[in-house]
């Protein structure tokens, strides 16, 4: 059964599971926050954003490194743990097949494993964003997983990849200029991809928390915190820099095909607990919203 609403700022309908009755959620059209109603055409009750702060709230070290572990044996999140554990395994075990074939002088392409990866990366980035959005506004559980019907889903994947592109392409411009000109990709180009990557937390929470990605192209909305929280932004963006350079050395099944159970088995594994990083990584990305908002502009 699912409850049926319209949302308290944009009257935009609204449908939910009734089992999500109670929970924290919010309008895909406006983002308006609300606590989903108990049945159809009840009024849900706005959730206002937290009031701003004019000091840091302590304890953000605490947060990411002792209690975030906490989410992985919490049974209200075993939701979105098994949401994003389904994400790694489809494109670990899909994620390289091909069913292209060659018709006469034409070759016909069905690259499915390219789609497969390209959805389940998407599944993934619109949940991160949800960590982000969801542990900024001061929750400590993993967001519901809704993506509305096909459609939804279908935009929420294309939007999800979108925006994680862009923010690539804004903050690795340095390297790529660098790399155009010098035709090198030695040491500096190296670092500058790390100097990169160092930003693209700050520039994934400003899209998540804020919900506008124009503001990405605003320099001072990116460092201004940075420069005022440095060491805890550090801790955020050194954990999304190893889970980033982790994710690159792990193999998926199309690379193992030959191999035994066992190896698999534990290429999966390894699969799965880099994901596991990476959720902790997008906590403490929306930890360093909740702590600091007093040195954020927006």
């Amino acid at each position: 059964m699912s409850i049926r609403f319209n949302c308290p700022n944009c009257d935009e309908l609204i449908a939910f599971a009734d089992r999500y009755s109670g929970k924290r959620a919010r309008c895909a059209s406006c983002g308006q926050r609300f606590i989903i109603p108990s049945a159809d055409n009840e009024t849900p009750k706005k959730v206002e954003p937290p009031a701003e702060k004019a000091e840091p709230e302590p304890g953000f070290y605490r947060a990411v490194f002792i209690d975030s572990w906490k989410l992985f044996v919490r049974p209200q999140n075993a939701t979105g743990l098994v949401f994003a554990a389904a994400a790694v395994c489809f494109k670990f075990f899909t994620g390289h097949t091909d069913y292209s074939f060659t018709m006469g002088m034409f070759r016909v392409q069905a690259p499915v494993g390219l789609v497969v990866t390209l959805s389940a990366w998407g599944c993934l980035f619109w949940y991160y964003m949800e960590i982000i959005r969801s542990i900024a506004i001061d929750t400590d559980e993993l967001p519901e997983v809704y993506m509305g019907g096909l459609f939804g889903f279908i935009w929420n994947v294309i939007k999800s990849l979108s925006i994680f592109a862009l923010g690539l392409v804004i903050v690795l411009v340095p390297a790529a200029i660098f790399i155009s000109i010098s035709r090198s990709t030695g040491i500096v180009a190296h670092v500058l991809s790390m100097v990169g990557l160092f930003a693209f937390p700050m520039a994934i929470l400003t899209v998540s928390a804020c919900g506008d990605i124009s503001l990405v192209f605003r320099p001072d909305y990116i460092y201004k915190p940075v420069a005022k929280a440095f060491w805890p932004y550090l801790v955020a963006a050194g954990l999304f820099v190893l889970a980033w350079e982790l994710q690159l050395r792990t193999i998926e099944y199309g690379r193992l095909i030959g191999s035994g159970t066992l190896v698999i088995g534990l290429h999966l594994l390894a699969n799965l607990a880099v994901q596991a990083l990476a959720i902790i990584t997008m906590r403490s990305i929306g930890l360093f919203y909740r702590h600091y908002s007093c040195h954020f502009p927006w």
